[in-house]
């Protein structure tokens, strides 16, 4: 059945945006039988029209539209959120894993003598805040706001976390019709993943590049994403989000998390509509994140975590932004620590930079649900698998 055609501007913009194509498919798709047949309007076609030949401009129309590709192509509907949010008021210092000490005094912190609390050394992450530093002739020391002297055995760190790299979240304002995702790290796009050889790049996106996903195929084992007309990137360069407003079991209030272990990414819904999407980092193995649906049961805007000491697994966190715990001691919350989100790397809990973390903190009420899954089928369900699970 013919659908009602586009305003011929429509075939202006194609040949003007597309002419290679156009010319290649005309050139193909012509038959010698049908030199006096009627041209069908610029339009998609998926069933072929009784009175009219739907080639060049109706035959890309329509392969495009069979890949998902509608065009003129359809915004993502969304915004980025107040960058206010990816403040943090504090002053963090990163001590070297051979730990530390606290003081009650500079002269004792000069002596190593006294100390009130120890940070043993460990190959994990040990991260604590500070009011004042102090920088004297026989070295620099901190003072906490304990009132603890800390000798400067690491470095300082930045407290804002405000540029796009710190803060890739989006507000989205309609669901959208396809997937769409980050790039995590510099990437090609090329023309046709089936002739790498040839196929020199058209342009190169950068990490938390914001692209649609339109198909997935499978070449010899890569899996490539199509992104736009003629336009592919490897799909393990990009965490991608694949709208679901359909709540899942269990839910009873209409507000979930979406945490996609296999992507890496976090979507929020409420009333069956996606609000707010970003990209994540999860548990790696073994402590992965355990699946399955949990009610949000206590919210903290600042918490200290750490592992259990004497272990190869201890660590210390001050001052853990936006934190919301789900499943035991496993939580959402900001990771002033991570430099890099997309591929697993926590205790258990999600990490997220704090700007997304802060969002979620403001939207999130305690009973709020967190559904966890990874459609690729590799992390462990069953619960005795897990323990209490951390930062």
């Amino acid at each position: 059945m013919k659908r009602i055609p586009f305003l011929i501007t429509l075939f202006s913009l194609i040949i003007s945006v597309f002419p290679q194509q156009v010319s290649e498919v005309q050139a193909a798709q012509a038959p010698e039988n049908n030199s006096g047949a009627v041209l069908c309007s610029p339009d998609i076609y998926l069933q072929t029209p009784d009175d009219c030949v739907p080639l060049g401009p109706s035959q890309y129309l329509t392969d495009m539209a069979r890949m998902g590709i509608e065009i003129p192509i359809h915004p993502l509907n969304i915004s980025h959120p107040d960058p206010a949010l990816g403040e943090l008021p504090y002053n963090y210092y990163k001590i070297n894993h051979t730990g530390t000490a606290f003081y009650p005094s500079i002269e004792a912190a000069r002596e190593k003598t006294g100390a009130s609390q120890t940070l043993p050394p460990t190959s994990a992450l040990l991260y604590v805040v500070y009011s004042q530093r102090m920088d004297t002739e026989k070295g620099t020391y901190f003072l906490l706001p304990s009132g603890a002297i800390m000798p400067g055995d690491g470095e300082t760190m930045s407290p804002t976390f405000t540029d796009p790299a710190h803060f890739p979240g989006v507000e989205v304002h309609a669901t959208p019709r396809n997937p769409f995702g980050w790039v995590f790290k510099q990437t090609s796009v090329r023309r046709d993943p089936n002739e790498m050889d040839l196929n020199i790049p058209i342009r190169e996106l950068n990490p938390y590049d914001i692209v649609q996903v339109y198909l997935s195929e499978n070449i010899e084992g890569t899996v490539w994403f199509l992104i736009g007309p003629d336009e592919w990137v490897l799909g393990g360069d990009v965490a991608i989000v694949t709208p679901n407003p359909t709540q899942p079991a269990g839910v009873t209030n209409g507000r979930w998390i979406d945490v996609n272990l296999e992507e890496q990414t976090l979507a929020v819904y409420e009333n069956n509509q996606m609000i707010y999407a970003t990209i994540i980092a999860t548990g790696d193995e073994p402590m992965f994140t355990r699946p399955g649906l949990f009610p949000i049961y206590k919210k903290m805007e600042l918490e200290t975590m750490q592992g259990e000491r004497g272990t190869s697994n201890f660590y210390y966190l001050e001052n853990v932004p936006w934190t919301m715990y789900f499943d035991k001691a496993r939580a959402l919350h900001g990771a002033y620590w991570r430099a890099r989100l997309g591929y697993p790397q926590s205790h258990g809990c999600v990490n997220m930079y704090p700007g997304d973390a802060h969002w979620l903190f403001n939207w999130a009420k305690e009973g709020d649900w967190v559904y966890v899954h990874d459609p690729s089928g590799k992390t462990p369900t069953d619960p005795a698998f897990y323990g209490d699970g951390g930062a």
